[in-house]
């Protein structure tokens, strides 16, 4: 049996909970139920203002390492805080995206259900880090791919 969920008097989770609302969705937006948090207006501030937000973020992993949470789930942890930074530099796309994805909220979720069941956590920790890596190396076969074919047909056009 599962054992219950992480109580509050847990400083590292309390604390964690607390950043994750701070950056994802401590201020709601008038008129609508969006919620924003220093992450979304910390990335208003170009190139600076998402590494900020990722080092902030990097509170949340590294709180999971002190619960003795494994790799495979602090390396989801991590790609979620990637995909936002990531994401996030790019104009206007990176700013509208830093409000609908809440990556130190799934993060501190992830490590409340890790606490409360380890291994179920673990397991689809790694599925999904084997679905992560299965993508990346499809977009980087693509990329590849069209690489090749753009570069062939300049040197086409070059030598004709």
């Amino acid at each position: 049996m599962a054992s219950p969920l992480p109580t509050s008097n847990d400083s590292d989770l309390r604390r964690a909970r607390s950043l994750a609302r701070v950056l994802d969705t401590a201020v709601g937006i008038p008129g609508t139920r969006l919620r924003i948090g220093a992450d979304a207006i910390l990335g208003l501030i170009p190139g600076a203002g998402d590494i900020i937000g990722a080092a902030l973020s990097s509170y949340i992993v590294l709180a999971a390492a002190r619960k003795g949470a494994p790799p495979s789930v602090l390396w989801r942890m991590v790609a979620n805080v990637a995909i936002d930074t990531a994401i996030g530099t790019i104009p206007i796309l990176g700013d509208l995206f830093d409000v609908a994805w809440k990556s130190n909220t799934m993060n501190v979720a992830l490590l409340e259900r890790y606490v409360a069941e380890p291994q179920t956590v673990t397991t689809r920790s790694r599925m999904v880090g084997v679905l992560v890596v299965a993508v990346v190396l499809l977009v980087l076969i693509g990329l590849g791919t069209l690489g090749f074919l753009m570069a062939r047909a300049v040197w086409q056009l070059l030598t004709t």
